[in-house]
């Protein structure tokens, strides 16, 4: 059950009160506490939605900056509702809000669009802080997760790689040694925020070496690519 007795103002700093939220949940007594802590916490409620389908509809009737979204709704599911919003306003963050912890939900959230995903017994302040991030372009996801994806990717790091694509003894052809560092951080469970703290860059700086190590990895999301690092024995789980 979600702790809805943590007070908005641990936050670092409040959203700008021109940061426009979409509610995304089937309990409404859910949304009427997340209605009260957001508001509080500076940001706008433009809409509410109690299925997926509905998500859809709004998303389009609203134009908000970002939408929070439950995974487990009527008529759409949440993932499936992600993935459309995604698609036909891609400009329109998504952070999910569920109790799923499994890791393979997690990852077909992150690649239907979504950039941030809270579990529901987190504090309400973890909740609005997360969005707060996803807000700023910062993908983020509870430390819970994080720990749930790095199970996944030790599970699928023992699968062969594709015919074709080396493994070990090249990473310093590949990606660059600051980018094998930002990986690395990724892979421990960092947001792109902490791993600009941690580096001492910006967070545009990480994003653009994560933007290369897609590319240079072919990979579409985090997920795949230290999948792909740790078989390539460029990233170490410990």
């Amino acid at each position: 059950m979600t702790d809805l007795s943590s007070d908005p103002t641990e936050l670092e700093a409040p959203l700008p009160p021109s940061v426009r939220v979409l509610l995304a949940d089937d309990h409404r007594m859910l949304r009427e506490a997340l209605r009260r802590a957001f508001e509080a916490a500076g940001m706008t409620i433009v809409g509410e939605a109690a299925d997926g389908g509905e998500a859809v509809r709004a998303v389009a009737k609203c134009h908000p900056d970002l939408v929070l979204m439950d995974v487990s709704m009527p008529v759409l599911d949440g993932v499936e509702a992600a993935r459309q919003i995604h698609r036909d306003h891609p400009d329109v963050a998504i952070v999910m809000l569920t109790m799923h912890t499994d890791a393979d939900v997690v990852r077909r959230a992150l690649a239907a669009g979504a950039i941030g995903y809270v579990v529901k017994d987190a504090s309400m302040g973890t909740v609005i802080e997360t969005v707060r991030r996803a807000a700023a372009g910062d993908t983020s996801i509870t430390a819970e997760l994080a720990n749930s994806m790095l199970g996944e990717v030790h599970r699928l790091s023992r699968v062969p790689l594709a015919p074709g694509v080396a493994a070990g003894g090249n990473d310093d052809q590949i990606i660059t040694r600051r980018e094998e560092e930002v990986l690395q951080l990724i892979a421990e469970g960092l947001s792109t925020t902490e791993v600009a703290a941690q580096l001492y860059i910006s967070v545009k700086t990480v994003k653009n070496h994560l933007a290369s190590i897609y590319g240079k990895l072919d990979s579409r999301d985090r997920t795949q690519a230290v999948i792909r690092a740790v078989k390539m024995g460029i990233v170490k789980l410990g």
